[in-house]
């Protein structure tokens, strides 16, 4: 896929791999949904070309990937069958320690060798540890690119010792170019929708079209307008989510009612403007912990709109 907001990155990395010295570690910095995923795949394929030394057009012996594990024995049987899986919440200290074990003997191919962590943000406090001994002192030709949708949830010590690539938000035009190329979607209403709710990431956006989330949006927009004086908007909104939704739908739900807010904020007179701000805030903090807590996912939804009411025009008057 081709990603308009890649030219900036691009040249920033482009510009460092032809210089003399290589910083050993980078954070791949933005919203979730930018494809900073497939710039870490394509700048590590990069990183470990060498002239006159074949590319395997597959799996590369000298690129490892941690990411997150099937959640169990069952589900990383469904994921060597090629079929969906859930998978484990956090990045463990054994995968870094296993990677680190990798790390002491010599590229296979080549002189270089790229470690992806995708993403960084949900490295066990163990893992973090463990691998900030390594960006402390990186084995020769090795280099590392940390994936991470939330810098501020990475040691300030694993921060330190990386160079930042900042990926832009995709402006409207993009984000329906992209929508309407990749799903086929050619009604103008859903992809309006889908770009209103997306707050610039790609990724945001397709869940919206690939969820259906539109009746999700409209319920959104009625508890920031009219709040739930009468306790049923909120009900409607934890059936619409549904009874035992997954971890991604949360997660895109949690993705949209952040957008929806954010652009309310923007057009609000000031009294809502305050309340819409701190939804918003709470918005983020629930979506931070979300992944990483046993969770009712009832509950959280009825969190999810009790945020909402909370900065609808009657709940900010009252509270000023």
């Amino acid at each position: 896929m081709n990603w308009p907001n890649h030219d900036g990155p691009w040249r920033q990395w482009r510009d460092a791999l032809s210089s003399s010295r290589m910083h050993h570690g980078w954070l791949l910095a933005g919203k979730s949904g930018l494809g900073k995923h497939d710039f870490a795949t394509a700048a590590a394929r990069e990183l470990v070309a060498e002239e006159g030394i074949p590319q395997p057009a597959g799996d590369h012996p000298d690129i490892l990937t941690l990411t997150h594990l099937p959640k169990d024995d069952k589900e990383e049987k469904k994921r060597d069958e090629g079929k969906p899986y859930q998978t484990k919440r956090n990045i463990s200290v054994a995968q870094i320690r296993a990677m680190q074990k990798r790390l002491t003997t010599r590229p296979t191919l080549g002189s270089r060798r790229a470690i992806i962590i995708d993403p960084a943000d949900d490295m066990e406090a163990s893992a973090s540890n463990a691998l900030l001994k390594s960006l402390e002192e990186p084995p020769q030709g090795t280099f590392f690119l940390l994936v991470t949708h939330r810098p501020s949830r990475l040691l300030p010590t694993i921060r330190s010792r990386c160079r930042v690539l900042r990926f832009p938000v995709l402006s409207a035009r993009q984000i329906e170019e992209m929508l309407a190329e990749q799903s086929g979607e050619s009604n103008p209403a859903a992809l309006e929708a889908a770009r209103l709710a997306s707050g610039g990431s790609y990724g945001a956006a397709l869940r919206f079209m690939e969820q259906d989330l539109a009746p999700i949006a409209a319920s959104i927009n009625n508890l920031l307008r009219e709040g739930d004086p009468q306790f049923t908007r909120r009900g409607e909104l934890v059936k619409l989510i549904g009874g035992r939704p997954d971890r991604e739908r949360l997660q895109a739900v949690l993705e949209l009612a952040q957008a929806i807010t954010a652009q309310a904020a923007r057009t609000a007179e000031p009294a809502q403007r305050l309340a819409l701000i701190d939804a918003h805030s709470e918005l983020v903090a629930l979506a931070g912990q979300a992944p990483t807590f046993n969770y009712d996912p009832g509950l959280l939804a009825m969190d999810i709109g009790t945020l909402l009411v909370a900065a609808a025009p009657a709940s900010a008057r009252a509270n000023v």
